[in-house]
């Protein structure tokens, strides 16, 4: 016996593997060899004039800006992380003349004349709407949107309320301030709306984007603290929410089922194609068969987000197709992000984004979160929700930065088991506001 443990214990442990840290996926030593590359073939003019130097630049300035803005602390929580600072950095940048001016140009020009923006997107809708899974998409219509609604013409009350003591008007309320905070966040919000704002008045989408992101800023903050707020008191008014699992009072949740299928390469070539198919379906009614419904306007992207949804919910689209432009919509968001960040950055006047800043400004973001907040409750309570996690969802999570606000709030007020609620608001709802957008771009523009 006692030989046998000896030998056990001349056993020698497995050495644990290392853990390589990674930056932006690879390890750091090739990342800096990378951008010290990109960044020589800049400096000394050899980096191409064309789409792919234009690339390789807006990766090398975006991987290092989204890195260290994740890791800092408040504002990788609160501030928006890594692609906020991405697009402020490269701000600095061209403000400062820090890029070369002929290079700053070109990261216009592939984010403006190329116009990569609208290709993205076209992906992200796409990917986004077709994520909504089917069974969720037509059982919890009926209820979860007035309540989404509801909270949007909360915030649009009290928002105009508001503005109105600061000298705003309610066009520009509705315009600059309710629709970049209640559009579902950056990418699927912000962005949009300024290419629509572009497309309606012909001033630069940058000019809209620069104040809305700001706006939105402001409002994530304020959404991420409410969601704490509403948890305390839901923990001391038991009969404002349930068990923070579900949202409608005395019914089950809607089950949904989990779909497995095997996606192929060339699903992801399909997905791509239906994409784009759908943008030209879009553009189609709003240049030739219906531009205006009532004397206005309908943007491409609105028309696109009402077919995408029309098919989603008729069930058209085959699951792996769905699956594909789902994989596709994260990779864009995840990582190509970075190119559109750093090509709107490049194209801001950071003097006038800081003047953003302002005490009316901030107040007039808090009061629109606050507007979000009574309006999707009271409407949620209405249709059978319970207040307080129909004002997380159907409010907060329409209010803040789209998918990292929506896990920031949830976190907040302890209720991440209603991730496939605050994802319906992120997505449908921010596409409601982008259809609402269009309207409004078309009537008061």
């Amino acid at each position: 016996m006692g030989k046998k443990n000896q030998e056990m214990a001349s056993v020698k442990e497995p050495t644990p593997k290392k853990t390589i840290k990674k930056f932006f996926g690879l390890p750091i030593w090739i990342v800096v060899v990378l951008i010290g590359i990109v960044l020589t073939a800049t400096y000394t003019g050899a980096l191409s004039k064309d789409l792919s130097g234009a690339f390789a630049l807006m990766f090398a300035i975006g991987v290092v800006f989204n890195e260290i803005g994740d890791r800092i602390p408040i504002w990788n929580t609160y501030i928006g992380g890594g692609i906020v600072l991405a697009f402020l950095g490269t701000a600095a940048l061209a403000y400062f003349n820090v890029l070369p001016t002929e290079y700053v140009e070109l990261i216009k020009w592939a984010n403006g004349e190329v116009d990569f923006l609208t290709f993205f997107i076209v992906i992200l809708i796409t990917g986004s709407v077709l994520g909504l899974e089917r069974k969720l998409l037509l059982k919890s219509i009926a209820g979860y949107v007035p309540a989404i609604l509801g909270g949007v013409a909360g915030a649009g009350l009290l928002g105009i309320g508001v503005g109105l003591l600061f000298g705003v008007s309610p066009a520009d309320t509705m315009i600059r301030y309710v629709l970049p905070v209640m559009g579902g966040g950056n990418g699927a919000g912000a962005v949009p709306l300024s290419q629509i704002y572009e497309t309606v008045t012909g001033n630069p989408a940058a000019d809209y984007y620069a104040f809305a992101i700001a706006i939105l800023t402001i409002a994530n903050i304020f959404a991420i603290i409410s969601g704490g707020l509403l948890n305390a008191l839901g923990n001391k008014r038991k009969g404002l929410t349930g068990d923070k699992k579900t949202l409608m009072r005395n019914a089950s949740e809607i089950a949904t089922e989990e779909e497995t299928t095997e996606v192929t390469m060339k699903d992801y070539g399909g997905a791509m194609m239906l994409s784009l198919t759908f943008y030209a379906l879009g553009l189609l009614f709003s240049k030739v068969l219906l531009p205006e419904i009532f004397g206005v306007a309908i943007h491409q992207f609105a028309y696109m987000i009402i077919f995408v949804a029309a098919a989603n919910a008729l069930g058209l689209i085959p699951t792996y197709v769905r699956k594909a432009a789902q994989t596709l919509q994260k990779f864009f968001t995840k990582n190509m992000i970075l190119i559109i960040m750093v090509g709107v950055g490049a194209d801001t006047d950071l003097g006038e984004l800081m003047a953003a800043i302002t005490i009316p400004n901030v107040v007039m973001a808090m009061f629109i979160v606050i507007g979000a907040i009574l309006g999707s409750a009271i409407v949620g309570y209405l249709v059978g929700f319970y207040p307080i996690d129909s004002a997380v969802t159907a409010g907060l999570c329409m209010a803040n930065r789209g998918g990292s606000g929506d896990l920031a709030v949830l976190g907040a007020s302890g209720r991440m088991d209603l991730i496939s609620y605050a994802q319906l608001s992120s997505r449908l709802g921010g596409g409601m506001v982008l259809i609402i957008g269009s309207l409004i771009f078309g009537a008061l523009l």
